[in-house]
């Protein structure tokens, strides 16, 4: 751009922001907007373990009063979908005003001057076709209004180049100008409407740069000073957990807890009460901020004025039904009933919390956690008085400091770890509080032993950390071994139904390297249908693991074995059934003796059968090597003199051959009817015939 140009730009846009100011100063003026503002601090924080805050402020207003909050813009939809205003003392709730969402280009768009597109100059000039304007060029000032704009060609250069410019058209009077552009040295816009319609344009452009805040304004109406509160629910960092579990052998173990927050909100946590929830309450986002616009059709002007774009009748929606309210359940337990109510008289700061190992605390340091722990339905919370966080930053706050049972043990699963079990410690909630789910550093007698994770464990229940490897013991598995046998038998209309019993037999070899006793858990692997036998009842049972308990004695070795066995079932149709079957389960000893003797009786039975059909076959075969010999005879018939000797020979061979097969036929049927009356004997003897226990 050259100077002139350059010139004429600044001036142009400083004609303009002044013109943004003086906009800026109406829109405040036509908003009516009442001139008390008031302090609505926040007071109390609930944050929730799905990720969702609940806020609360309260504050005194008096008269007609407003506050505003900032927020992100993607925090609007949250805050239309759950904002909550009470005047508590005679007033009313106001209007709630907050920034449009339209997009800027579609505001844009509605003013008579379109910057939408961020216009050269030329194109801006161009939409502002017939306003009055004033021109300063070289040495000259004028007035005018604007015809439009054209390129004109320039030589330029040596070579005598071709270059285009723009060149604005005025009406001066009587008189047509054209003004280059790039002469212009100023130009002022003496059209007051276009004045206005380019400031609040450009005021569009200037709250467009900052889209990430949005404020909102809530206005209290009433007379006198009143008590207000208001809330809403945000998007919030998950609250997390993470305790120290300190064991000794001279005093009871100890677990410190801790909570660990985050205040990304725009406003400062000062002196306010904090609300740590352990539930999930369902939470969403409906997108309310985006202005939602019907399209409609496009009607074209018709030919014939008598026909015309048609309606129809609206149609009934399905009445809609809101959620069921949930009321929730108090938890009644005898410890859930006793959670301590501990309260600090001083503020609590919330502070980072030092990284250095616990020190041990006395039974007096046991109440230092300012948190009183209440039952909300099905949810928990803990509740922490007096806490000061600035925005932006994140703190670790002592919920949980107390006594607790820990038992110290060895617990092992060859899935985990093949060779050695793994120390860990069997944890009883003694504290009356919920410990909520989190990692957990282990010290023992003030060292560092290792990491575990819990689970969520109410007050009076147990659950199991592991946290390094016991490398003072190891394990083998030196056999596995598996049988099957049948049971028992019985026989129900022709099925044999038999009971089979499978065994399986894992042997632990435990080899202790320690100087003292330890406490070992086994986890032994639970099988769908599989019972244990002949096995040491476990101390407890997941659903994938029984737990087995042993004690190993300092440099000592222990055997242990678990046996384990299932019953199944197994059915055999005995009237198609192989021979070889009927016969093997009728010496199975463990199958009742009349069962035994019936399927004795059946395999005779069958027996007779199988040497009929061996007899039908035998005379098949017969009669196929006659009729083979036959055709040979024919053959030779054909070859030789009829009333010769041989010739005579040969048809007395042919007719005693028939003979013959008409005996072999006669005696293939005799089989056959035998042998049809024996399988119809054998299907009546094995339809009728129950046996064993039914």
């Amino acid at each position: 751009m050259n100077c002139t140009k350059r010139r004429f730009a600044i001036g142009l846009f400083a004609i303009l922001s002044t013109c943004v100011a003086i906009a800026g100063d109406r829109a405040c003026a036509e908003t009516g907007q009442p001139t008390s503002s008031a302090s609505v601090p926040v007071r109390s924080v609930t944050l929730f373990s799905s990720g969702v805050g609940y806020f609360e402020h309260t504050g005194t207003v008096k008269g007609d009063s407003q506050t505003e909050l900032d927020f992100n813009k993607e925090q609007i939809n949250d805050i239309l979908k759950s904002l909550t205003l009470e005047d508590l003392d005679g007033g009313t709730i106001g209007t709630v005003v907050y920034p449009s969402q339209d997009p800027l280009e579609k505001i844009l768009r509605g003013f008579q001057v379109d910057i939408s597109n961020n216009p050269p100059l030329g194109d801006l000039l161009s939409q502002l076709r017939g306003a009055r304007v004033k021109v300063q060029t070289h040495g000259e000032e004028f007035q005018g209004t604007i015809l439009g704009l054209e390129k004109k060609k320039k030589y330029a250069g040596e070579k005598g180049q071709v270059v285009e410019h723009w060149a604005l058209t005025l009406l001066s009077g009587p008189a047509l100008r054209s003004v280059l552009l790039d002469e212009l040295q100023r130009l002022d816009l003496e059209d007051k409407q276009v004045q206005e319609e380019l400031q609040k344009a450009l005021a569009a452009v200037a709250d467009s740069r900052d889209q990430a805040r949005k404020v909102v304004t809530i206005r209290f109406q009433g007379n006198g000073e009143r008590r207000v509160r208001l809330g809403y629910v945000l998007e919030t960092p998950v609250w997390k957990t993470s305790y120290r579990l300190i064991l000794s052998d001279r005093v009871k173990p100890r677990i410190h807890g801790w909570a660990i927050v985050e205040n990304q909100t725009d406003n400062d946590w000062s002196d306010v009460r904090l609300s740590l929830v352990s539930g999930r309450p369902i939470s969403f986002i409906q997108p309310l901020y985006h202005p939602l616009y019907v399209p409609r059709p496009v009607v074209e002007p018709e030919l014939y004025g008598s026909l015309q774009p048609q309606t129809y009748e609206a149609g009934t929606a399905a009445e809609a039904t809101g959620p069921a309210q949930d009321k929730g359940r108090a938890l009644n337990s005898k410890e859930t009933q006793a959670f301590a109510r501990r309260k600090s008289a001083a503020p609590l700061e919330a502070q980072p919390a030092a990284g250095a190992p616990p020190a041990p605390v006395s039974s007096s340091g046991l109440a230092s956690a300012a948190v009183e722990t209440v039952p909300v339905g099905d949810l928990f919370q803990y509740q922490i008085e007096h806490v000061s966080l600035p925005q932006d930053r994140s703190a670790m706050i002592p919920i949980v400091v107390a006594q607790l049972d820990a038992e110290r043990v060895s617990i092992y699963n060859a899935a985990v770890l093949a060779k050695h079990p793994l120390t860990a410690a069997r944890i009883t909630n003694t504290t009356g509080l919920h410990l909520l789910q989190g990692p957990v550093t282990v010290f023992d007698e003030h060292s560092y032993v290792g990491d575990a994770r819990i689970d969520t464990i109410p007050p009076g229940q147990e659950r199991w950390i592991s946290y390094g490897i016991d490398q003072q013991v190891s394990v083998r598995l030196p056999s596995s071994k598996a049988s099957t046998a049948v049971q028992t038998g019985k026989i129900v209309k022709g099925i044999l139904h038999l009971s089979r019993r499978q065994q399986a037999v894992q042997e632990y070899v435990v080899d202790s390297k320690a100087d003292h006793d330890k406490a070992l858990v086994i986890e032994h692997p639970i099988r769908a249908g599989w019972k244990l036998v002949d096995s040491p009842p476990p101390i407890e049972t997941t659903g994938q693991h029984y737990r087995f308990k042993q004690t190993v004695r300092a440099g000592q070795s222990v055997r242990f074995v678990v046996k384990e066995e299932v019953v199944e079932s197994e059915t055999l149709m005995l009237l198609p059934a192989d021979m070889g079957q009927v016969e093997l389960y009728s010496r199975t000893g463990e199958i009742p003796r009349e069962v035994r003797e019936v399927l004795t009786k059946a395999a005779i039975m069958k027996g007779a059968i199988i040497d009929q059909q061996r007899n039908i076959q035998e005379k098949q075969r017969e009669l196929g090597e006659i009729r083979q010999e036959q055709e040979r005879i024919r053959a030779n018939l054909g070859a030789t003199t009829k009333g010769t000797a041989y010739h005579d020979r040969l048809l007395k061979k042919l007719n005693e051959q028939e003979t013959r097969i008409e005996q072999v036929q006669n005696d293939a049927e005799q089989f056959r009817q035998a042998l049809l009356q024996q399988q119809r004997e054998l299907e009546k003897f094995l339809a009728n015939t129950s046996v064993g226990d039914r």
